[in-house]
């Protein structure tokens, strides 16, 4: 019946979030799920159902995703009533997905491991190559520039001021991704993370020097 209900997950995920254009489409989901289910396996801890199905499902909701905060989670909850999940688990699951959003880097206490799991797996995606290349692909669908030089890093935001303030895809990653390897729970994603956050440090290094022409060759 679980495996039953995993699959019915992965089909709603994948007709819903399709072919995404901010980076958070299927591919980022089976990502996710993939990860979460190698942390799950390290750490030996937590239930593999409700963290197979919160990874599946945790973007659903996501109000940057849908026409409202509203919409998102009435699409979420109509899911689960249709496959007739018992009310403990449902909630299990819910908990998890609208507790490990950054929303601004102003998190609150995790309500269980399956969640720690769950981020440390949503948060590893969007770090490392794959980050680097999802974070361009969100500005650009937000209609935010490359860099903007006048802008300075917003330190300490509001959910309101992260979702809709002014700030650049390379601000983003001092605003946000920078900041994700020293907040994951699980001692398996920190090790996941070494190599992917010194990719990203990497890549902001060349990005600089090129944008101030210390990359440059004198050909004369």
């Amino acid at each position: 019946m679980q495996k039953k209900m995993i699959e019915e997950a992965k089909k709603f995920a994948k007709e819903t979030l399709g072919e995404d254009a901010t980076g958070h489409d299927w591919y980022h989901i089976e990502r996710v799920h993939r990860s979460a289910l190698h942390i799950w396996e390290q750490e030996k801890v937590g239930d593999r159902f409700i963290i197979e199905m919160a990874a599946l499902l945790h973007d659903i909701p996501d109000e940057k995703l849908n026409e409202s905060k509203e919409a998102g989670e009435k699409k979420l909850h109509s899911f689960l009533d249709s496959i007739n999940l018992d009310t403990q688990t449902k909630k299990h699951i819910l908990d998890i997905i609208f507790s490990i959003s950054f929303k601004g880097g102003n998190g609150s206490a995790l309500p269980s491991i399956e969640a720690a799991i769950v981020q440390d797996a949503d948060r590893l995606d969007a770090i490392g190559a794959i980050g680097i290349a999802r974070a361009f692909a969100f500005g650009g669908k937000k209609g935010q520039s490359i860099y903007d030089p006048e802008l300075t890093v917003r330190e300490q935001m509001t959910v309101e001021e992260y979702r809709k303030g002014k700030s650049s895809s390379v601000h983003h990653f001092y605003e946000k991704l920078l900041k994700l390897k020293n907040r994951l729970n699980t001692e398996t994603a920190k090790k996941m993370a070494e190599k992917r956050h010194a990719f990203m440090e990497q890549f902001l290094t060349e990005f600089h020097n090129d944008w101030n022409g210390k990359n440059e060759i004198d050909f004369n």
